[in-house]
């Protein structure tokens, strides 16, 4: 029998522990060596930890770092961290699951940071699941370690990371920050923000923030900040897919969930990574009641050959799917351009969506003035098409023609935005949709 070196295999402690006033199980990784490897007995101690945190209703949070299953101990390594990912499958959408990536995440066991709801990773951390020889050999491209996997990648390439920081002791902060809009369960309400920012408070520097042209820019971040309590907004995902916003945020104490067209990236058109990073966010805030609000103003999903190719309408349709199956209630605000497929997916009324306010200068249409004119006027000059592109803005271009179709509740002024989104969260606290009897959903994944 080959003897087993258990100095470099991988511990776990589990534990009961307070981050930001919240009861929670953490699974702590220690490794006395470079070259710790995952060992069945941490998959079986990472399994407890998850079943004791759903037995309890607490939040779960994995401190992890490994450079794989232990190749000494043969396929009990794999069917360790294979049961562990199963756990956290059951336990998605009962607890709230975060991974903190603490070191080397390698292999295989690397997946598990994929099936958390959110992954801070560390500076020094780096997480891949064929390493830089690998790739080298079947590509060409040398690369190292933190290059092919490192925090920036995950936090900008791959969309892996929530968010990132310099060490555990600041990941775990960052942990509590997102548990304070989280429940501790889906068997529990979201908490509720204690604010002295009044309900009332008018919000007449918010339209002050659009651009005198439709083609100029500006951070929706900004009207996020003056719409929600105190201005504060915790924003996830922030460098992946830049041109949707999603965070965290408070409404009259109200925990919710924030998707925003960015209008500094891409003029708020909607890719394949926006998508993705929208229909993840909407779901995770579903499956824990938290209301969500969507500020649109996208001009449509972003053309282009690769695309296409690359399956923009099946991912598209992640968004819409996402939101359509939402049963939280949903307040949404179109603040300028609302166009095309991106204006359904963007939880319009036919989606679901329970209340869609619009600003009087919002326009809502197919598609531009301009290219609307040069597919129905292809015969007309220059001069005509100038007079035409002025009538379709006229008639076409303002939010008016939805409102009279019910696509949109009411046209707000920007100053009555914070009463008025406000209100509508307030009348549907008490929401409720019967879901339908079947085993689960088919997501267009």
């Amino acid at each position: 029998m080959t003897a087993i070196d258990l100095s470099k295999q991988a511990r776990v402690r589990v534990s009961t522990e307070t981050l930001s006033d919240r009861r929670v199980v953490i699974a702590r990784t220690s490794f006395p060596g470079d070259e710790s490897e995952l060992t069945e007995d941490l998959g079986r101690q990472l399994t407890d930890g998850i079943q004791l945190a759903v037995e309890k209703r607490m939040p779960f949070v994995m401190v992890i770092s490994t450079t794989g299953v232990a190749v000494a101990e043969g396929i009990a390594g794999s069917l360790s961290w294979a049961r562990a990912a199963s756990e956290l499958t059951s336990a998605s959408g009962v607890i709230p699951t975060f991974a903190v990536a603490a070191g080397p995440v390698l292999s295989g066991p690397a997946l598990l940071l994929g099936l958390v709801d959110i992954v801070v990773f560390c500076d020094d951390a780096y997480c891949y699941l064929s390493g830089p020889k690998n790739v080298e050999t079947y590509t060409g491209v040398a690369l190292s370690a933190k290059e092919l996997g490192g925090s920036s990648v995950h936090s900008q390439t791959s969309g892996l990371a929530s968010l990132s920081s310099e060490d555990v002791d600041q990941a775990l902060e960052l942990v509590g920050d997102v548990l304070g809009y989280l429940p501790n369960s889906n068997d529990d309400l979201p908490p509720v923000w204690p604010t002295t920012d009044s309900s009332h408070r008018s919000t007449e520097e918010v339209g002050q923030l659009m651009p005198d042209t439709p083609t100029g820019s500006y951070d929706v971040r900004d009207v996020i900040g003056e719409l929600v309590d105190d201005g504060e907004f915790l924003e996830l995902r922030p460098r992946w897919a830049p041109n949707l916003v999603t965070g965290m945020a408070s409404m009259a104490g109200m925990s919710i969930g924030v998707v925003a067209n960015q209008p500094r990236s891409l003029a708020g058109s909607i890719d394949i990574p926006a998508s993705q990073k929208g229909a993840r966010f909407v779901a995770m805030c579903d499956a824990f009641a938290i209301p969500l609000l969507t500020l649109v103003d996208t001009s449509g999903f972003l053309p282009g050959k690769d695309l296409e190719w690359r399956g923009m309408i099946r991912h598209g349709a992640q968004l819409a799917f996402a939101y359509a199956r939402a049963t939280v209630p949903r307040v949404g605000l179109i603040l300028r351009k609302s166009y095309g497929g991106a204006y359904i997916v963007m939880d319009s009324v036919n989606m679901g969506n329970d209340v869609m306010f619009a600003w009087p200068s919002a326009e809502v249409a197919v598609m531009g003035a301009k290219g609307a004119v040069e597919i129905l006027h292809r015969k007309a000059d220059e001069e005509e098409r100038a007079q035409l592109v002025e009538q379709y803005e006229a008639q076409y271009l303002t939010p008016y023609p939805a409102a009279e179709r019910q696509s949109i509740s009411a046209v707000i002024e920007p100053a009555d935005s914070r009463r008025e989104l406000i209100a509508a969260f307030t009348m549907l606290a008490t929401k409720r949709e019967r879901l339908r009897s079947r085993k689960h959903d088919n997501s267009p994944l």
